[in-house]
């Protein structure tokens, strides 16, 4: 049985405790400060620097115990659970110290009957629970940004980022509660399966933490019973499952989830088992031939291998959904993981710089097959080694690997974010990604590692319409690229009006001006001078100047959803030396009036979702277009590809056509067909007239409508 806590927090400034406030938990102590303070709304206008004050805040938190919970029958006791506090926190009981812990992603329980024993004291005082959180990490001597955080495990991403202002939470973030526990309490029972290599058999055991024997009876997905057995304290059985049903990711067949229930005299649990394989492999072409020097490094494997099967890996950047990550509840994340699989994708990278999400974001993707790549919470800094950084980074890693190495759609572990590089500076003799490497294999053996993205071979970026350094479009730019896997890349483009208005003030709406409200919301200096507004860009391209907020929007969501059909495309026919096209980034913590992400803020789709969903198709007809700009007496050409990564065959007539303005150019037919895998086809062209026309249409029609495919691109006027 368990009983939710009533809680309230202050400010600790300078050493001074300040008043008390209601406290949500979980929660973030920061939002219920702005709260009572009357900061207003933390998305709007300039009052996210309102909470600038409270970096260096210490907190206390504080709930009374209920008399009732402490009485507990005889063999019983209450704990205190908690799945996280962020960051460094002490736990006291009346005062007392507890348990003092540095680290958010470890749980912590405490035997409160152990401590206060049954029922109230003899003078009837009331008991209480303080949880006292230091003020936010922040190496000394290192700059106003996420270097702060190089030598804690803490995400970095709240000291700031190009879509995340900087705006440091804590708290008591994840679930926290007292329970009661008899005897036969079952701390925990974890499912762990094995395959054998042409997955005819798969060896099943449970990992059970009881001091009393456990029944646990295994069923399939429809609820019809497959084995049940007694399990002894300490013990451990394997049974075999001939001919499993196997977990698969989205359009590559069912995500199949088995139950299991685990029951003692005064217990009772229950939960899923997905049974899979999942390793990385080298893709084709990425091994030196023999008389290449110097000998040494090819490109790393890209390849994901599930089940035994190549699948090509599309889908997005996981960040977080929430500035205050504490707040989002469990049903939070079942739309996002809806609109992903809607969308045809099969994977999440889960960015490191955000951090590990509650349990039932990965229990969705377990239900609705999306593949996660879980990166350790380290993101473009240098962690050194130092012994106390490493004690903390391997405590952390510890309770990460046990909570999710029970979930098939984990399927690929990562050190962190862009660790190799010349700002980061670690190499693979960094002793963080040693020990990483180490646990992972000690606890996940069964699962691949990887050190950071990206890797030799691996692309990050770019993250503009038109590369910065040369001008080239992404057309050009992904056309002469040839990576294993593409882990980030992004097109900015604009949230739709309506939204845009939540956040700035009328006053600064339109025209766009670089001042501090724009700054502050990322559309200017996020990444460079002009981004992510980028207005020389849209200028370019509309062939005017913006004239209202809907025409700026309007042209921005055009280049995102151009852009971006453009290299997840040029990725897919890069196949089968591409294995990996997985854009920056699906969603956003707070309303951001122009970024690359693919969703608004609350989930909202915008139209590079749409873009983005209409290019993952498992089959499509698709056009290689070499540029994006073009000029009336140019030639215009465009090569034609059948992209199909369903391992179903299909076969069409697929007519080419050229719309500009009024007037619509056959550009011939093909016969395509496809066994499987992708087909290339003709290359057709044409002449581009003249015409008063700003844009420009290629279609290509199939008579199997579900391939249909449209591209239109900037036609400049004479």
């Amino acid at each position: 049985m368990t009983t939710e806590l009533k809680w309230r927090a202050r400010a600790v400034i300078d050493g001074k405790a300040r008043e008390w406030f209601p406290a949500q938990v979980p929660g973030n102590v920061q939002k219920d400060y702005g709260e009572a303070m009357g900061f207003g709304d933390h998305s709007y206008g300039m009052n996210a620097e309102k909470f600038r004050v409270t970096e260096d805040y210490a907190w206390d938190y504080e709930a009374e115990i209920p008399t009732e919970a402490l009485r507990v029958s005889e063999g019983q006791k209450l704990f205190f659970i908690t799945k996280g506090i962020d960051y460094k926190f002490e736990i006291l009981v009346d005062d007392r110290e507890i348990v003092a812990q540095e680290g958010m992603f470890t749980p912590v329980e405490i035997d409160l009957t152990g401590i206060l024993g049954r029922g109230e004291d003899a003078d009837g005082r009331p008991h209480f629970l303080q949880v006292h959180i230091e003020p936010h990490p922040k190496r000394t001597g290192a700059a106003d940004d996420r270097t702060q955080a190089d030598q804690c495990a803490k995400p970095p991403v709240c000291y700031g980022w190009d879509w995340h202002p900087r705006l440091l939470v804590s708290g008591i973030w994840n679930d926290t509660y007292l329970e009661t526990r008899g005897t036969g309490y079952i701390r925990d029972c974890e499912p762990f399966w094995e395959l054998t290599e042409d997955n005819s058999t798969a060896r099943v055991w449970f990992a059970v933490d009881c001091v009393k024997d456990v029944e646990i009876t295994l069923y399939d997905a429809q609820g019809q019973k497959i084995a049940a057995w007694k399990q002894q304290p300490g013990t451990e059985q394997v049974i075999e499952i001939k001919d499993p049903h196997l977990w698969w990711c989205n359009e590559q067949g069912e995500p199949y989830l088995y139950q299991w229930s685990a029951k003692s005299s005064d217990c009772e649990k229950s939960g899923t088992l997905g049974i899979q394989s999942s390793r990385l492999e080298m893709t084709e072409g990425s091994w030196l031939s023999q008389e290449t020097f110097p000998k040494s490094r090819c490109d790393a494997p890209a390849q994901l291998v599930l089940n035994g099967r190549k699948v090509f890996a599309k889908g997005s950047n996981w960040v977080n959904p929430e500035i205050f990550t504490g707040t989002i509840r469990a049903e939070d994340y079942e739309p996002y993981v809806r609109l992903a699989k809607k969308a045809h994708m099969n994977i999440f990278r889960c960015w490191g710089g955000s951090g590990i999400n509650k349990e039932a974001f990965y229990d969705t993707c377990d239900r609705l097959g999306i593949m996660l790549w879980v990166e350790f919470p380290l993101a473009c800094n240098n962690y050194v080694g130092t012994p106390e950084y490493l004690k903390v980074l391997e405590q952390e890693a510890r309770s990460i690997i046990r909570q999710l190495r029970r979930h098939p759609s984990v399927v690929l572990w990562c050190g962190g974010n862009e660790l190799y590089n010349n700002w980061s500076l670690m190499t693979d003799q960094s002793l963080a990604l040693r020990l990483l490497n180490r646990l992972t294999y000690e606890m996940d053996i069964r699962r691949p590692f990887i050190a950071t993205s990206p890797l030799v071979g691996m692309g990050h970026g770019g993250y503009t319409f038109d590369d910065p350094n040369d001008g080239r479009d992404c057309y050009q730019v992904f056309q002469s690229a040839y990576q294993t896997a593409y882990t980030e890349f992004g097109v900015p483009g604009f949230a739709d009006p309506e939204e845009i208005r939540k956040v700035i003030p009328p006053e600064d709406t339109f025209p766009i001006e670089k001042n501090p409200v724009w700054i502050l919301h990322h559309g200017f200096e996020a990444w460079g001078e002009n981004r992510w507004i980028c207005p020389e860009t849209l200028e370019k391209y509309a062939q005017k100047p913006m004239e209202s907020l809907e025409e700026t929007a309007k042209t921005a969501q055009w280049l995102q959803c151009e852009g971006y059909k453009g290299i997840f495309q040029e990725a897919r026919r890069q196949a089968p030396h591409c294995a990996m096209a997985i854009n920056w980034c699906y969603c956003e913590p707070w309303i951001c009036p122009a970024n690359n992400s693919l969703l608004s803020y609350g989930g909202k789709p915008k139209a590079a979702y749409y873009a983005v969903m209409d290019s993952l198709r498992p089959r499509l007809a698709s056009a290689r277009i070499p540029k994006f700009s073009w000029q009336p007496g140019e030639e215009f050409t465009a090569e034609v590809w059948l992209l199909n990564d369903s391992g179903k065959p299909v076969e069409a007539d697929i007519r080419i056509r050229l719309v500009i303005g009024d007037e619509t150019y056959d550009l011939g037919e093909w016969h395509a067909a496809s066994d499987g895998a992708n087909t290339k086809g003709p290359t057709v062209k044409c002449v581009l007239p003249r015409s008063d026309a700003r844009r420009m249409t290629l279609q290509l029609a199939a008579d199997k409508g579900f391939l249909d495919s449209s591209y239109t691109v900037c036609l400049y006027k004479e």
